[in-house]
């Protein structure tokens, strides 16, 4: 059975697949830092995290925060939290293009002028979908992890079931089963 038939086979079983899994929501996002303390306050002054307890049972520094349904775990960078921090170096420029996490946010206007008071370098952009514009706005954290907020949820989010009828390559993958590793 060649791939197009394997995929052409597993699309006609769809209506055989069991249960959706049981997933709920994003839990988590956790970064390395440099720095646990300056990490915490940018998130803490920037975002509004709110420093949660973590698990006495963790044997390593980090630092666990908690907002809008989600959380922010953040881990000391090295195994000798007495070292000295490596100099800091220059971020690279803000790519909107690159990994990072988005934050949905009901007032860009009021971001975007929080940002500036804080001084925080910030890259801002817009996405048009037809009549739909959504607001983007990006930015560095201390340790260079890109963070997004945006007014997204103006965009309907639309499944396509047929990527090639949206001018799409085939991006639905064959599954691998009885995979040993």
């Amino acid at each position: 059975m060649d791939f197009h038939e394997k995929d052409a086979h597993r699309h006609s079983s769809d209506e055989h697949d069991p249960a959706p899994l049981p997933l709920v929501r994003l839990n988590h996002v956790s970064f390395q830092c440099e720095s646990v303390e300056a990490s915490v306050g940018f998130y803490q002054r920037v975002l509004g995290f709110e420093l949660v307890k973590r698990p006495a049972s963790l044997d390593f520094r980090g630092a666990w925060l908690h907002k809008y349904g989600m959380g922010i775990h953040l881990l000391q960078r090295g195994s000798d939290s007495s070292a000295p921090a490596a100099a800091a170096a220059r971020p690279p420029a803000i790519n909107p293009k690159g990994n990072h996490i988005s934050f949905q946010c009901t007032d860009m206007a009021l971001m975007k002028a929080r940002l500036g008071d804080m001084g925080l370098e910030f890259v801002a952009a817009r996405v048009r979908d037809g009549e739909t514009v959504v607001e983007q706005l990006f930015f560095h954290d201390p340790d260079g992890n890109v963070i997004e907020v945006c007014d997204c949820e103006k965009l309907p989010v639309i499944p396509l079931a047929d990527a090639g009828a949206a001018g799409l390559p085939n991006l639905l993958l064959p599954v691998e089963t009885n995979v040993h590793g």
